[in-house]
């Protein structure tokens, strides 16, 4: 075991004794002490510039009173451990920007951390801004500016520097700051339950699996025809299940305007697949060529009743001239609320509010209702206006 010894950078007058932790047995002797307090702040170091799913080089962790860096690379270490505490329900586990490590966890132990607190979602809540990253958030509430010099080292290489346990434990200790100062605005304010509604989607094992049949979902393309639709869906579920069983990122398989480019245009031999430009020379001649055009056979031969339905909403008339209107709405709730205009709608949810009263978006449900949905309506709807007072753009109730 390597041990560190720094001062805490959240200030409290002790100096605590970092470990680095390198076997099964230390690992556990950590998260048994750890499990004794309410919450753990939690951070990953990964590389997945090469690969399909997230290596998972280092993890590190803190709780009030002890700060611990896991090299999930050691020889013969067991994490067993580190995701038995990430399911504890007793234990909440802070993270900010949650999403890429949860889905390490859930990855490598198919377990959700439980239950969680994102800070990056509690800032926006309280209007520290759209995305703010770890790094501003910690210098807005400490004051301390985070040496981030170590951001894009190799997390892969051994051994790990004292530079680089040093950076990071600072993730972690910081965040055990931000964590309560964040906790104790949400609970004055009353917002505790706006935070605890986005964690749902976080904490949900559907944001993380990636179903090969689900993989056109998250295409962005011109596809409009359902004949189209089917060929998407075959050649997207391919390339995700090659990119799984090579451990190779997606784009190393097919870019995805290359995937829109076979959709719309079908190609069925090696001539017309050949043809296409966003496809290197030769392709059509591969293994990979002859596999997407069995792919899309295959989409041509689905019976189109059985796809899934291309969602359309098509503007209203002067839908623009609503939207702009939307957007002063927006940016004046969330001005007069202190929240983020991200957290509350996205340009998305205002095209389809001008489009379509009972849009199935997040602006239109629980607080996100309450404190922009109905206005939108009556904005839309001419029962409320907006105009200038003072300099500052304020809502009108018409009669």
């Amino acid at each position: 075991m390597k041990r560190v010894a720094m001062t805490d950078p959240d200030r409290v007058s002790v100096s605590l004794e970092m470990d680095l932790i390198t076997t099964t047995e230390q690992l556990a002797a950590a998260c048994a002490r750890a499990a004794k307090h309410p919450y753990v702040t939690v951070d990953t170091e990964f590389l997945r510039e090469t690969t399909y799913y997230p290596l998972l080089c280092v993890a590190q962790m803190a709780s009030p009173d002890e700060a611990v860096v896991i090299d999930a690379l050691a020889d013969g270490i067991d994490l067993s451990p580190f995701f038995e505490l990430m399911a504890d329900e007793k234990i909440t586990k802070v993270f900010h920007a949650a999403r890429q490590d949860i889905e390490i966890v859930w990855n490598l132990a198919q377990k959700i951390p439980h239950p969680i607190v994102d800070t990056q979602v509690a800032a926006m809540v309280l209007g520290y801004g759209d995305s703010i990253s770890y790094d501003q958030l910690v210098q807005r509430v400490t004051g301390d500016t985070l040496d981030k010099s170590h951001r894009f080292t190799d997390w892969t290489r051994r051994p790990l520097s004292d530079a680089q346990i040093t950076y990071a434990l600072s993730d972690v200790t910081h965040l055990r700051t931000v964590y309560l100062k964040l906790t104790e605005d949400l609970e004055k304010r009353g917002r505790n339950s706006w935070v605890e509604a986005e964690m749902d989607v976080l904490t949900s094992p559907d944001t993380y699996r990636a179903d090969p049949e689900r993989a056109w979902e998250r295409l962005k393309t011109r596809v409009r025809k359902p004949k189209e639709l089917a060929v998407l869906i075959e050649v997207a579920e391919w390339r995700e299940r090659e990119a799984q069983t090579r451990d190779v990122p997606r784009g190393r398989v097919l870019k995805d305007d290359v995937i829109g480019d076979i959709a719309v245009q079908a190609p069925t031999t090696p001539e017309r697949l050949g043809q296409l430009r966003s496809l290197p020379k030769g392709f059509e001649r591969s293994r990979w060529g002859e596999q997407i055009l069995e792919a899309v056979k295959r989409g041509l031969e689905r019976d189109q009743k059985t796809l899934p339905r291309l969602e359309r909403f098509r503007p209203a008339m002067n839908g623009a001239a609503t939207v702009e209107l939307l957007k002063v709405l927006l940016r004046m709730t969330a001005e007069r609320h202190g929240v983020a205009a991200k957290v509350i709608a996205t340009v998305d949810d205002l095209d389809r509010i001008a489009a379509d009263d009972e849009a199935d978006v997040p602006a239109m449900k629980g607080w996100r209702r309450g404190l922009f949905g109905e206005n939108a309506l009556a904005l839309k709807h001419g029962r409320l206006a907006l105009a200038v007072d003072k300099g500052k753009v304020v809502t009108v109730e018409k009669n």
